[in-house]
This record gives structure tokens, sequence and C-alpha cells, in this order.
């Protein structure tokens, strides 16, 4: 028999567990008409965790009537994890990726997020001027044997000094860390290192020998396309086709805030952890150096004029045997004029 104590402790108890649930389906920062969130993977220390900050701290997600939930993941090979198993919605990639999913029958889609930049940087102490200098030289690179600079790199030697770097020079691959140490201490002439990293070495005295932008003219790519970009499901982006183009919104206008205000980024640096001031505005500098501008059929074309130099210089080791990028892989639903 129930006495009246524990039948007013269960009638108690129903009444909370109820209130609980109602205020745990509301949240201040989720718009009225926004069921889910969007989750978002990014890496804990990456730079889309930069941007991530930006529209929570101004309010931009509820601006354009989308919820978003932050996933901080340890890894690029865990952000591919979680994305193919369902535990985010989206994550940064590149197209290439996305082509390589494709061809495995696993269709994923590919919507802009940063224009392909970067630079061989090289120590002004080395004395290479030019490409030629680095004839019987070491060259330092982050990304490995198939990183996508270098490829570039040796294609834009070949076609434009018929230089093949592959013979000419020592190749050094290391962490990107290590990449900078050896290049500020002079055991590198030279180095191929990601955008950020490259933002420090210049901070620091370094001087780019080439860009990419460079690399891409002489290659006859008048457009630099996009490379980095929001990754999804297509079957997911069909049905949650609006809430993808808010964020999308969303992550433009964080976009346009730090490209036009320096205050934007002072609570970053806690984030970016610069060394001094200088390099603080070098990296500055070069995250908006990589903003898109403008998103359409040329990029897109450029993109795939692109794809098929690295196809080329990586034997399609880099492509996973992909032989055409595909106008599927990007996504129709976003265009910036």
């Amino acid at each position: 028999m129930t006495t009246p104590v524990r039948g007013a402790r269960r009638l108690w108890l129903a009444g909370l567990i109820l209130l609980v649930s109602l205020l745990g389906g509301c949240s201040g920062d989720t718009p009225d008409n926004v069921d889910e969130p969007l989750r978002i993977g990014v890496l804990k220390f990456g730079t889309v965790s930069w941007e991530m900050d930006t529209i929570q701290r101004h309010g931009l997600a509820a601006k354009h009537d989308v919820a978003i939930e932050v996933v901080p993941l340890a890894s690029e090979n865990a952000l591919a994890v979680a994305l193919q198993g369902g535990r985010v919605d989206l994550i940064v990639s590149d197209w290439l990726w996305a082509a390589r999913q494709r061809a495995d029958d696993r269709r994923y889609q590919f919507a802009p997020y940063s224009r392909a930049v970067g630079a061989v940087m090289v120590n002004p102490a080395s004395g290479v001027t030019t490409l030629a200098d680095l004839d019987n030289k070491k060259l330092g690179i982050a990304g490995g044997p198939v990183d996508k600079t270098w490829l570039l790199l040796r294609a834009y030697a070949q076609k434009t000094r018929g230089m093949d770097l592959e013979q000419a020079v020592e190749p050094t691959f290391a962490a990107p860390p290590m990449i900078n140490r050896l290049l500020l201490e002079g055991d590198l002439p030279a180095a191929v290192n990601f955008w950020h990293y490259n933002a420090r070495l210049s901070a620091l005295g370094m001087r780019p020998l080439v860009s990419v932008e460079q690399m891409l003219e002489g290659l006859g790519i008048d457009t630099v396309p996009p490379l980095l970009g929001w990754v999804f499901a297509e079957d997911w982006a069909d049905q949650h086709r609006a809430e993808l183009q808010h964020f999308l919104a969303a992550s433009q206008d964080a976009k346009r805030l730090l490209d036009e205000s320096d205050e934007a980024w002072a609570p970053l640096e806690v984030m970016i952890k610069p060394e001094s001031e200088a390099v603080f505005a070098a990296i500055r500098e070069g995250y908006r150096a990589g903003i898109i501008k403008r998103y359409g059929a040329p990029e897109i074309a450029a993109a795939g004029q692109l794809f098929d130099v690295l196809a080329s210089e990586s034997d399609g080791r880099l492509t996973g045997g992909v032989t055409r990028l595909s106008p599927d892989v990007f996504w129709d639903g976003y265009r910036q004029p």
C-alpha cells in the first residue's frame, strides 16, 4: 500500500521530471523555429574554431535563425569518422576528400570555406631567391609526399622552368612545428607549410619564394579556387537545405566581421596563443587573405583544373583513382556573386 508521504514524494518527483524536460527543450541560443542544432565538427585548436567562436560570441547563428552545436574533435581523421558515423553534420575538409568519397558511393558535397592560400617560404640567410637556387638543397614539407602545395610546386617548376623538383631537391618531411623550427634555425633553406605556420614565419623574418596564387597562374589557372569547404552528406543537405543556407550566411557574416574589425580578433588571442603581437597580426592577415569574396562557375571550373594537375602530379595517389572532379561535388545551394 502506498502511504500518503510516498505518494506525495512520487507526485513531487514526477512534477520535477516534467519541469526539467520542459526546460531542457528550451535554449536562449536556439531560435524558436529551429528544432535541432546543426552539429559542427571542429578541431579543438584549429582555425575553424575561431570562426565558430565568433559566430557564437556575436549571436550570428540566432540572427540567421539557425542553431549550432560545436563538437570539438582531436584530429582530421576524427572529423572524417564523426561525419561518416553521423555524430556531426558538417566538417571542414577539401573537395578532393568529397570526390573520393563519392567515388566510393558515399555521397558528400562541398560548400566553400576558404581559398587556396600558401607559399614556399625561405630563410633569407640561405641565399635562395629563385626556384633554381633550390637545386641540391633540402626542402621542408609539412604535409607529406602528396601534400597539395608540394605537388603544385612540382608542376609549376616543370612547366615554367623545366625543372624536375623531385630530382633537384631533397624533400624533408616533418610535422609543421618542426618544419618551422628547422627553417628558423637555418637547417632548412626553404619549406612548404600550412598557411598559419607560414604566417608565423613571415612575422619572424622569413620570406615567400613563390605563392600558391603564382603557381596557379603559371599553370594557366587564372581563378583561385576554394580548396577548403564545409563537407556534408548530400541526403542530409536535401533535408536541411534552409538551415544549411542560414548557417553559411552566419559563417559569411563571421568572416566579414573578422575581415573588417581588428577588435573582433581580441577574444581569439587566447585560442591562437601567438608568440608576439607581430605573429598575431600576421595570422590575422593570413586568415583574411583566404576569405572568399566570390564563388560561382569560374571558381568551380578552376577547382576542376587544379584537380587535373594534382591527379597527374601524384599519379592518382592523392585523388584515389578518381579521374575527374564532378561538378556534383559542389552543392548547388550556395553561390557568392
